[in-house]
């Protein structure tokens, strides 16, 4: 019998990437060497990182998304219908010696969004085929598509409305579901930074200023999170993570889930939430009290952002807060957000790394004995 997932030790998906790798891509993009010399190198790293992930008792597994370059462009630029002028568009994130600036392209949604072929199958079959335990994939929520271009940047005489927007970005993904689900993909996280978003202050003014109704968005967000795992099979648990911006351990957003707990708990048909909870940018617990018992929340206490190893006694003292508002038995721990959204990753060491994921796993068992076991 498969242990009930999320695991009580998990992690949101992304590791730090070996300098050699980095390397490789670099020689890659340069035209040096080619795709087959760039993906013997990811096979290799990923083997690291799956044993790295085995070795300290994790039992969801993933490839540490070591063949990409970014944890949501790299699907969603896979997709058909988006269009670029080839500029930039510069995105400011903070950080503890100043603000940061990451670069996305200038997309737009000018035809009808489809899934040309298959997008991440390839890689996860890779996976699976390297771990002893439960292979879980990470791919951009569909939400992020949307997030990435807004109501002015899809066109209105492709999509008069959202509705068929909406349709057609969940159709896109439902079909990459079916495929994963085909190779063996029984975990899936869809990773989800617009709405932590929404619970920023600042990010919703400057929402209004472009024309966009922060609360509608919320509610868009709802439909195409429905429409997504509309055909969800019953034995394939699908997830989000919530984030608020991870970048060479910079952050974007802040502020309390109060605004969208609600909605996203009793609206969004997951089998469980990635929270981010590993400082005061985070709020309070109080919001977990919408959960419905049904779900697992994971949460995020222990940060990816630097490597000082948090004290295991302070963090079951969190989790005792937690359990003021959700049924402990609901609880989950991990890292707040993965420890490499981009190839550049955090600032912190592989060791820092491995320590941190180590922790997740003996702080799990102190609490809700164990360990799980994935079979």
């Amino acid at each position: 019998m498969e242990a009930a997932r999320p695991f009580r030790a998990d992690h949101v998906g992304s590791l730090l990437r070996p300098a050699s790798l980095k390397a490789r891509r670099l020689e890659r993009e340069a035209g040096r060497i080619g795709a087959e010399q760039l993906a013997a190198e990811e096979d290799a790293s990923i083997r690291e990182v799956v044993k790295l992930q085995e070795d300290v008792g994790l039992q969801g597994i993933t490839d540490g998304e070591h063949r990409r370059k970014s944890w949501h462009m790299d699907f969603l630029l896979q997709l058909g219908g988006w269009s670029s002028q080839g500029q930039t568009i510069p995105v400011t994130f903070h950080g503890k010696s100043g603000d940061l600036h990451f670069t996305r392209p200038d997309l737009a949604i000018t035809g009808r969004v489809t899934r040309p072929k298959p997008i991440f199958v390839d890689a996860f079959t890779f996976l699976r085929s390297v771990v002893t335990r439960t292979p879980k994939l990470t791919i951009p929520s569909p939400n992020m598509l949307y997030s990435q271009v807004g109501r002015a940047g899809v066109d209105r005489r492709v999509y008069p409305d959202l509705e068929a927007f909406v349709e057609d970005t969940a159709a896109a993904y439902r079909a990459e579901i079916r495929d994963l689900y085909a190779a063996g993909c029984r975990y899936l996280q869809l990773d989800d930074v617009s709405l932590a978003y929404l619970c920023d202050e600042e990010l919703r003014g400057q929402m209004k200023a472009r024309g966009e109704d922060p609360d509608a968005q919320l509610a868009l967000a709802v439909k195409m999170i429905r429409a997504t795992l509309r055909d969800k099979p019953a034995d394939m648990t699908i997830c989000t993570h919530l984030c608020r911006g991870n970048f060479r351990s910079a952050w974007r957003a802040q502020g309390g889930y109060g605004r969208i707990a609600e909605t996203v708990f009793t609206q969004m048909p997951y089998d469980g939430f990635f929270l981010e909870f590993d400082d005061a940018r985070s709020g309070d617990f109080s919001p977990l009290r919408h959960a419905p018992r049904d779900v697992r929340v994971v949460l995020g206490l222990v940060t990816s952002k630097v490597g000082a190893l948090e004290h295991p006694d302070e963090l079951k003292r969190r989790l005792d807060e937690a359990a003021k508002y959700i049924a402990m038995d609901q609880l989950c721990v991990s890292p707040q957000c993965g420890f490499s959204s981009t190839i550049e990753g955090n600032e912190l060491t592989i060791e820092a790394q491995k320590a941190k994921l180590a922790l997740c796993v003996v702080l799990a068992r102190e609490v809700w004995g164990g360990p799980e076991q994935s079979h």
